[in-house]
């Protein structure tokens, strides 16, 4: 019976702590912080590697992924260790996206050997969308990234557990130009062609706890593609005009 009870409040004590148990939060504040290594330079000690550049279609510039080699633990199929299975693709492409977790992008036109970076801060790019749809109307050649460009959970690294930001550039990786504000997580982005717009939504952490949930604040933009400076607008979907004859 003693071990019976035993049981009970072991099981008891641990479904307490598996209840109690918290999500890292993907933003720590200044007055939280603790003492980690900050992320000023790409660790050196990485293995670099590039893959076979892409060309979107319609246009003339070679885009270059590059980022680390990746390493992966694997079970030993002759018992319980592990073994290590390197991995040397960094991304992946459908036409007019690219896809995975790169560090930069290099720009090569096709008529030269010149090879320009898109940018020089350390960042991890998820996402490099072509939006072919606005350059068949328009003829501007336009990108853009989900990007995840600051170690906001504190970890010394900058990796898909932190906010994820929106950026738009040129074809040639010109005028790389971050759309979200800080802090704010972008939830998704859609392009309407017949307006030539590019709307977007992020969540904003409005009371501080770290976390994004159903308290925090949803913010609504849109900027205008066709433009030569790209503006960004806010907008309320839950305010209307009733039109008058």
């Amino acid at each position: 019976m003693d071990y019976f009870k035993a049981i009970v409040c072991l099981g008891m004590v641990s479904l307490f702590m598996s209840c109690n148990k918290e999500e890292q939060p993907k933003v720590i504040y200044e007055q939280e912080k603790v003492v980690v290594p900050e992320v000023k330079k790409i660790d050196t000690t990485q293995i670099k590697i590039a893959d076979l550049p892409i060309l979107m279609e319609g246009t003339k510039y070679l885009i270059h992924p590059i980022g680390d080699v990746r390493v992966y633990d694997i079970p030993s199929k002759y018992g319980t260790s592990k073994v290590n299975q390197v991995s040397y693709a960094i991304s992946n492409y459908n036409r007019f996206e690219l896809t995975g977790y790169f560090q930069n992008l290099m720009f090569q036109h096709i008529d030269s050997v010149t090879l320009h970076p898109l940018s020089e801060v350390v960042m991890q790019i998820q996402t490099a969308t072509y939006l072919n749809t606005i350059a068949e109307k328009t003829k501007k050649q336009i990108l853009v990234y989900s990007v995840f460009d600051e170690d906001t959970n504190r970890d010394g690294k900058i990796d898909s557990k932190d906010i994820k930001s929106l950026y738009i550039s040129n074809i040639n990786g010109s005028n790389f130009k971050k759309l979200s504000e800080e802090l704010h997580e972008v939830l998704d982005w859609s392009v309407i062609e017949s307006q030539n717009r590019l709307y977007f939504r992020t969540i904003e952490d409005i009371n501080k706890n770290g976390a994004f949930d159903k308290k925090d604040n949803v913010n609504y933009y849109y900027l205008e593609l066709d433009k030569d400076i790209w503006e960004i607008h806010s907008y309320n979907p839950f305010q209307y005009k009733t039109e008058t004859n």
